[in-house]
């Protein structure tokens, strides 16, 4: 960020006001990034970007419309402002749309360092890489390679309003991925493994993800249809996190106020098994979704969410919490060319002190879901219904793999009968553990 992008954010401001906007909201994004990608030894692919993008929120009255462009220079601008004006008039009044009053918006914030200093080369990420998939490809049974990328970007955010607030926040990436091939003929088998970090020091080693994709790959080889029945089902941790994503969308303020929440009359009450807490957690040391403040300039706060069990609070922006009469959360996110609506930060399903051997333990039949495929999720009535793959479980044991089979069951139900471990895995901004479930119905053979 720099003076004169701030100059720049600050004159579309007046320019829109001039225009006779009555207040106000730019976001400027700035963005950076190299890749690398090879197959079967060899480069495919050498990418660099930079990028710029600036979105323009006014409101008039109880009505709001925005844009956004890649342009920033005097005409571009204008250009902006004349359309979102005409834009906003055309537009049907919103009773509960408007910017945070100023007593409202965040002032002063503890920094959040999400911005690593090194930036490796093109030829640093080429030999990443060639490393993972490499390593990949050493193991025996591996016969082809899908290719491997390294990646490294930068993006330096920042956003102004009428209100006076004023915030900027910069952060980086780095990756590593591979997918590779086990088997032959009409017996193969296909699987992944990545790591990503704001931090490159926080990553897994090309060695350790090359090998883990390997292993995954072989371990699907001669897959079953598994039975046909009710089960315990166990979520390992690369699936789990789309459990956590459920709940947040049952406890999105939006849908409240909308009325299309399984969970509209819940408040206070029991949604989860008693052994369970989910937080959203803003401030996490080094997490993908660490933020200061949110896309309307409130700040954040850690939340806990569920409490044993119990629901404690919905995910609220602005125009949520004016409709259903509730204070704001700080949980508004929001895109450059667009309005906000309420999201999640760091959001996660907390950790049990169960290993996931612990949880599967007295199992005597059940599955282990590692992959999931389509989706028929009703987040109104809780009918869940997904194509999956994975391990068949005997006597506690992960055993035979299985694919192409069916889970079922209702998301109220599975939620009562939810229980966590302790692999909490923080690669992505929505985390869960391994989770069980104590009966779902399984189609099989």
């Amino acid at each position: 960020m720099t003076k004169n992008d701030k100059s720049l954010m600050e004159k579309l401001i007046k320019m829109s006001t001039n225009a006779g906007a009555e207040n106000s909201e730019v976001i400027m994004a700035k963005g950076q990034g190299q890749s690398a990608e090879c197959r079967l030894g060899k480069i495919e692919a050498i990418e660099s970007s930079d990028a710029l993008d600036i979105g323009l929120t006014v409101y008039i009255g109880k009505k709001t419309a925005s844009v956004s462009s890649s342009r920033t220079d005097n005409d571009s601008l204008l250009k902006m402002v004349d359309r979102v004006i005409s834009m906003v008039k055309l537009t049907p009044e919103n009773p509960f749309c408007g910017i945070a009053s100023k007593d409202q918006v965040a002032k002063n914030w503890s920094k959040i360092n999400m911005l690593d200093p090194y930036r490796p080369t093109p030829t640093k990420l080429i030999d990443l890489a060639l490393e993972t998939e490499e390593s990949a490809r050493s193991v025996k049974g591996i016969t082809n390679s899908e290719g491997a990328g390294a990646a490294w970007g930068k993006t330096d955010i920042s956003m102004i309003s009428t209100n006076g607030f004023f915030g900027h926040l910069e952060r980086s990436s780095h990756s590593i991925s591979v997918s590779v091939i086990a088997g032959e003929g009409s017996e193969m088998e296909t699987d992944y493994d990545y790591t990503a970090k704001a931090f490159a020091e926080d990553m897994r080693s090309p060695k350790e993800v090359g090998l883990r994709a390997a292993k995954r790959a072989l371990s699907r080889l001669n897959s079953s249809q598994g039975n046909t029945g009710n089960f315990p089902v166990i979520f390992d941790p690369r699936v789990s996190k789309s459990i956590a994503g459920h709940i947040s969308s049952s406890i999105n303020g939006a849908s409240v106020a909308r009325g299309t929440s399984m969970f509209l009359e819940k408040m206070n009450e029991k949604i989860l098994n008693t052994s369970i807490d989910v937080v959203d957690d803003p401030k996490l040391y080094r997490g993908h979704g660490s933020v200061p403040f949110d896309g309307e300039g409130l700040p954040t706060i850690k939340r806990n969410i569920i409490e044993k069990g119990i629901l404690k609070g919905w995910l609220l922006d602005l125009a949520s919490s004016r409709q259903l009469d509730l204070k704001p959360t700080g949980n508004a996110r929001r895109g450059i060319g667009g309005p906000a609506s309420p999201g999640t930060s760091n959001f996660m399903i907390s950790p049990s002190n169960i290993s996931p051997k612990e949880l599967r333990n007295d199992i005597k039949s059940g599955l282990y879901v590692t992959e999931l495929i389509g989706s028929s999720v009703n987040l109104i009535t809780g009918d869940y219904s997904r194509g999956a793959s994975g391990f068949w479980i005997i006597d506690g044991e992960i055993t035979d793999p299985v694919s192409e089979i069916t889970i079922a069951g209702n998301l109220k139900e599975m939620f009562l009968n939810l229980s966590a471990a302790n692999d909490l895995d923080t690669t992505h901004s929505m985390m869960a553990p391994s989770l069980r479930v104590e009966n779902m119905m399984i189609a099989g053979n």
